[in-house]
Order: structure tokens, then C-alpha cells, then sequence
């Protein structure tokens, strides 16, 4: 596990888009958002490309990540929006330039793709956490959610409880009720996307969150069906579900979404809680990905180790 730095005030982040378009005009209440964290925003070269559903072509799309790795003054990055593409150019990224030059990397839904890449790849932590065009730009972006950015800027210990969010014990497991190990995963439509590829999800020992929006329960049912048959499910030592907006069934008769988790979780060996605001969701609880975490049963918690190294300055 590699932690990226944290961040300090007058620090420059980069903004770049590596999967589906954004307008001209989707950033101005964003950089005034970062600027009151004591931020500068330097934007990607192609950040407003459009090639058909993309925000540019493949190349560009990868030359904006390079370049903002690469750029000792980009301190951290985060990623516009999701949609569609970035698995795309998952297989052309030169990994070494991450290990060689560490920093913060920011997005999730189709970033999921993304972060598992990076992760295996190279071990470093990335930040499951709300991005520009999807959510900072929203009416309905909370203090909760705004407050996650300060994790990027002293390590902090996250604990999410019950004080947050109403959470249901989906199983206890037979471990003594909590389970610990790395915490990874993030969209399930694209942790299902990476198997059979060389990118395909690692869960043995790991905590697995998942998450989704617009997936009616069969196709959740789905989903889950091909990661138990991987072997996805079994390997994990815990599993964290997040938010599934805009999933109600369409027609009947149809499962509920509970009835689906109880189906695939309820008699696992390992506990498993649901009701996680994280994910296409207000509040938006941002998250480390790659970092040690427990999960409990019994307390009803999540807690999660820091995702940036102590500043340098630091005594």
C-alpha cells in the first residue's frame, strides 16, 4: 500500500475528464468550491473534447492523465465526471509514472475501473469521493459531503455509523461479527467489467463496497450472480453496500433491491451491511480505497485508516 501525499493550502489540483463529455460552462461554481479550500485548479488540455459519447479520443483522454501525473506542480487529481470510457485507456497507462510520482486521484461510478487498475497495479490509495460536473455542481452538494475533501489534507481515521445513515445488518458473519482487511471495489456494474481482464478485481481478504445507480433488482441480481460465480463474493471478508438510486423495479412482479441482497449476503459467513450513503447519493460519504478497514456488525460501523501520508512538515 502507497499513500499519496496530502494536500496544503495553495497546492494546485488538475480537473480532467477520461470518460464521457462535460459543457463549457459545468465549472465555475466547482473551482470557486476548491479555491475556498485554499486550492488552485489548473484544467486538462482536451478537458472539453467531445468524440461521440467520450470526452475526447482515447489518446487525448490518456494524455491529460499522463500530464497531470507527470506535472510536479499537479499535486491531485479530480476527475470531472464518470459515464463511460475510462476502461478504455486503462491498458495504455503507464504505470510506472504513478509509482514514480504518487499524488491524490479523486472520482468514482465509471472511475471504479480506474481505481482498481491503479490499485493492483501499483498499490497506491485513491479516493472514492464526489466529483465536479456530477456533484459539486449540484444543488443538492451538502456540508457532508463537502467535508470529505478535508481527508486530503491531514490523515484522518473515517467512521461512519448510524449518525449518518440508518445501516442494516444484512449478516453477522460467524467471525466474530467484523471483519477487517483492505477496503476496495466502488460501482458494481464496472468491478464486474474487470473480470476476465488483467485488471479483474482482487477481493481475497478485502472488504468489498459496492455501489450502483439506474440497476433495477434483476440486473443487480445479475451482476451479483456472475461475481458469486467468480468467486468474488466467497473471497471477500466483508461487504459494504452503498447506494443504489434510481433502482426501483419497472414492472412487476419483481424482487425489491433488500430482497436481492438478502438473497446473495444473508447467509454468507462473513457480515455484511447495507445503507451506506456512498455513491450516486446526497450526502456522498468519499472514502480511501486500497487502505486497511473494519467493519463491524456488532457496532454497526465502518472505519477506515487514513488515505494520505503525514505532511512532510509534520513533526
Amino acid at each position: 500500500m502507497m499513500l499519496p501525499p496530502s494536500l496544503k493550502k495553495g497546492d494546485t489540483i488538475g480537473v480532467i475528464a477520461p470518460a464521457s463529455p462535460i459543457k463549457t460552462d459545468d465549472f465555475e461554481k466547482a473551482i470557486c468550491f476548491f479555491q475556498d479550500l485554499g486550492l488552485q485548479v489548473q484544467l486538462g488540455k482536451h478537458l472539453y473534447e467531445e468524440y461521440g459519447y467520450l470526452a475526447g479520443t482515447d489518446e487525448q483522454r490518456l494524455e491529460d492523465f499522463h500530464d497531470m501525473i507527470t506535472n510536479p506542480d499537479i499535486k491531485g487529481i479530480i476527475f470531472a465526471r464518470g459515464g463511460y470510457g475510462t476502461a478504455r485507456i486503462a491498458p495504455a497507462i503507464d504505470y510506472s509514472l504513478i509509482k514514480k510520482n504518487p499524488k491524490i486521484i479523486w472520482g468514482y461510478s465509471d472511475i471504479t475501473f480506474l481505481h482498481t487498475a491503479i490499485r493492483q497495479r501499483t498499490g497506491l490509495v485513491t479516493f472514492h469521493g464526489p466529483m465536479v460536473v456530477s456533484d459539486i455542481n449540484k444543488e443538492a452538494f451538502d456540508s457532508l459531503s463537502a467535508s470529505g475533501f478535508s481527508q486530503l489534507f491531514q490523515p484522518t481515521r473515517l467512521v461512519y455509523s448510524e449518525n449518518i445513515s440508518p445501516l442494516k445488518v444484512i449478516s453477522y458473519g460467524t467471525s466474530g461479527e467484523s471483519a477487517k482487511g483492505q477496503l476496495v471495489g466502488g460501482n458494481l456494474s464496472l468491478i464486474a467489467s474487470t473480470l476476465g481482464t488483467p485488471f479483474e478485481i482482487d477481493t481475497k481478504g478485502k472488504i468489498l463496497f459496492i455501489e450502483d445507480i439506474g440497476e433495477q433488482p434483476y440486473q443487480v441480481d445479475r451482476t451479483l450472480q456472475q461475481l458469486t460465480q467468480a468467486g468474488k463474493i466467497a473471497e471477500a471478508s466483508g461487504i459494504v453496500v452503498g447506494d443504489f438510486a434510481e433502482s426501483e423495479p419497472k414492472s412487476t412482479p419483481s424482487f425489491t433491491m433488500e430482497e436481492v441482497f438478502q438473497q446473495y449476503f444473508g447467509k454468507l459467513s462473513i457480515p455484511v451491511l447495507s445503507g451506506f450513503k456512498i455513491g450516486h447519493c446526497f450526502p456522498h460519504f468519499a472514502i480511501p480505497l486500497g487502505t486497511e478497514a473494519i467493519l463491524s456488525a456488532k457496532e454497526k460501523t465502518l472505519t477506515v485508516e487514513p488515505g494520505v501520508a503525514q505532511p512532510l512538515s509534520a513533526s
